[in-house]
């Protein structure tokens, strides 16, 4: 069991809810994606569905695998935006008092760069931050507050879904194809996957960390 942590192990999860678990799953990424608590299980999610897909663990259809992964794909695509959309709204119904404010912690002049980052490298953002745990949750929180033009948002926040949902997916469906094994050993590979997306946090910190040294 990954870490000690029942809900976080995706085995578990598919041997005590059976039929429920592509639902609770969808929920998790939903949530993940948009109601700010990054530190639901999205990633190794994806990943574990596509190897449960490969391996026959787990059936969507009653066609070929294949046709199960793209199922798949499209259903956590869909969850993934519309978690996205909800995360947007809130930030954009909350947006205005915040902005106006200017406190210790809220500070107006961090909200205003933020709006100035999203009309620079909004698209870019939203697409890549899907990648990374915890970015992923409150981008569109900060694209909401930054009143970032929302057909604008809708889109490329579909394009980062399809990229993340389809990549990982495949990853583990993959994987599953060419190597069995992996099924049996899911806690590392679930694992290696955690070291990939926190590693360039890691570094991203230091690098942030470097500059503010020198600049102070």
């Amino acid at each position: 069991m990954l870490l000690g942590i029942p809900w976080m192990d995706p085995n578990w999860l598919l041997d005590h809810f059976h039929t429920q678990f592509v639902v609770i799953s969808l929920i998790i990424i939903f949530i993940e994606c948009g109601l700010f608590f990054p530190f639901l299980p999205g990633d190794t999610l994806l990943v574990s569905i596509g190897l449960f897909l490969a391996t026959d663990k787990l059936n969507l259809t009653s066609g070929p695998n294949i046709v199960g992964l793209l199922v798949g794909i499209l259903a956590f695509t869909i969850a993934a935006f519309l978690g996205n959309v909800a995360g947007y709204e809130i930030g954009r119904a909350i947006g205005p008092p915040l902005r106006k404010h200017d406190g210790r912690i809220v500070k107006k002049k961090y909200l205003d760069q933020t709006v100035d980052f999203f009309e620079k490298h909004g698209s870019q953002a939203l697409v890549i931050g899907r990648f990374v745990p915890f970015v992923r949750t409150y981008v569109t929180l900060v694209a909401g507050v930054s009143e970032m033009d929302r057909v604008k948002f809708w889109l490329w926040s579909m394009i980062g879904a399809v990229l993340w949902v389809a990549s990982i997916m495949s990853l583990g469906y993959f994987l599953g194809q060419t190597f069995p094994w992996v099924a049996q050993n899911i806690d590392l590979l679930i694992l290696g996957l955690l070291v990939l997306t926190v590693v360039p946090i890691g570094i991203e910190w230091w690098r942030q960390h470097r500059r503010e040294q020198a600049t102070g």
